[in-house]
């Protein structure tokens, strides 16, 4: 089966930019928006949440949602946008997604799940994930996660991605969900053993090419978070050590293959620091990474920025 190491979808992180950003790093990662609603896909501005530029492609769109009607119009649009893969959130375990009845609190009614798959399923071609946890709460993992995984197949879902810790939905924060419950890989890699047919692949507490390498000797893919987000450069790294394609990419030249990136998108009346802030962590550990991170932060809100700084913050490291 073929192998796939992806970028996770982050609020508020990974946006358009980031993910233009993220490709010139990596030709063959698979990246993935930020969670969209269904209703704000049904009802909001669809250029500005879903538009993204071709260069961006394998790209996923994730959506939340828990009515099936909703979830099914959504999927019809963001398959008009010219998305690889439209995946279905039923992991993040925010307030906000649980009062909407989307999210991880949906791994408790594993029927509805199916069944917004199944509507997914009936309205397009492309591909229709889904993205998870091993249980929450009180949940036994070994049944919560094959039960929903074994409704949401037989609905036809074409693969899913398993964060290896449980979501606490009562007594734990977003954040603590995402560090304090423990880690269980060994629980996704025996859903893959139970399955051999079915795309699974994993995600949490993962943080480097190595462990990527590792886990897809049990899985058929990875998907990393915040390390590949906070620590850029490690994504030049994939497609020669992953995919075993070329020389790893060089930052610098990512860097300074932004910048006409950067000018046309002020040229449309955007801001230096929408792009810039998503490539601050990229000479995390080099000598001049503080200056760089000081120029992409500090200078690049200032009135009047430009692309100019990129090449005044590569100068610091060189």
């Amino acid at each position: 089966m073929t192998k796939v190491f992806s970028v996770a979808p982050m609020m508020e992180w990974t946006d358009r930019h980031c993910r233009y950003f993220h490709r010139l790093l990596s030709k063959k990662a698979l990246l993935y928006t930020e969670m969209v609603t269904a209703q704000a896909v049904i009802h909001g501005d669809r250029d500005h949440l879903l538009g993204f530029d071709a260069e961006e492609h394998p790209v996923a769109q994730q959506l939340g949602g828990s009515d099936p009607d909703d979830l099914a119009e959504a999927t019809r649009i963001c398959a008009d946008y010219g998305y690889d893969e439209i995946n279905l959130n039923v992991g993040c375990p925010s307030d906000r997604v649980q009062s909407g009845r989307f999210g991880a609190c949906l791994m408790a009614e594993p029927d509805l799940v199916a069944r917004c798959v199944e509507a997914m399923k009936k309205v397009t071609e492309v591909p229709i994930t889904v993205k998870c946890r091993i249980g929450i709460d009180e949940q036994n993992e070994e049944e919560a996660l094959d039960l929903l995984v074994d409704q949401v197949l037989a609905a036809g879902c074409d693969g899913l991605t398993v964060h290896a810790r449980k979501a606490w939905l009562q007594g734990l924060s977003p954040k603590e969900n995402r560090d304090i419950p423990p880690l269980n890989y060994d629980r996704v890699y025996r859903l893959k053993q139970r399955l051999p047919n079915v795309h699974i692949a994993i995600n949490g507490g993962i943080k480097t090419i190595e462990e990527s390498l590792d886990h897809l000797q049990h899985v058929d893919g990875v998907m990393l978070g915040r390390a590949a987000y906070q620590t850029p450069a490690l994504l030049a790294k994939v497609d020669s050590q992953v995919f075993g394609l070329g020389e790893p990419v060089d930052p610098f030249a990512a860097a300074e293959a932004m910048i006409p990136y950067i000018d046309a998108h002020v040229a449309r009346g955007g801001r230096v620091s929408q792009v810039t802030r998503h490539m601050i962590g990229l000479f995390q550990g080099r000598p001049g990474a503080k200056r760089w991170r000081q120029i992409l932060t500090v200078e690049a809100v200032k009135p009047g920025a430009s692309s100019a700084l990129v090449h005044e913050a590569l100068a610091a490291l060189r």
